[in-house]
């Protein structure tokens, strides 16, 4: 089933059937994927600071010394400044190659934790 807007052109007694107006869906998946895996790497890296894993990234170590919520959260928000710039760039399909990357963050974190 396909889902159209209609529309009536002023002085016309015509009904014309438009596509609703939506970005693509693979570059709005990519975006969604995006968001996962830092909420992901977030709470990942929390517990593992939490667990007393050292943390790997030199920018999250040099802001641990304002909180770990606070270090990771600052990292998140440099990740999602860089996607809306990527994206403002028409350089959204570079996200697919930073989802690759968070995954294997995120496993990484994982594998950490769960070795703790």
């Amino acid at each position: 089933m396909s889902l159209a807007w209609v529309t009536n052109q002023p002085g016309s007694s015509n009904t014309q059937m438009q596509a609703p107006p939506r970005a693509s869906s693979g570059s709005s998946k990519v975006i969604q994927v995006f968001f996962y895996l830092q909420t992901l790497d977030f709470l990942t890296t929390l517990i593992g600071l939490k667990l007393g894993i050292a943390e790997a990234s030199p920018f999250i170590r040099s802001l641990l010394h304002y909180g770990p919520g606070i270090a990771v959260a600052a990292s998140k928000i440099a990740a999602v400044l860089l996607a809306v710039a990527c994206i403002k760039l028409n350089r959204a399909r570079l996200l697919r190659y930073v989802n690759y990357w968070f995954a294997g963050v995120v496993v990484w974190n994982l594998l950490n934790i769960l070795i703790t």
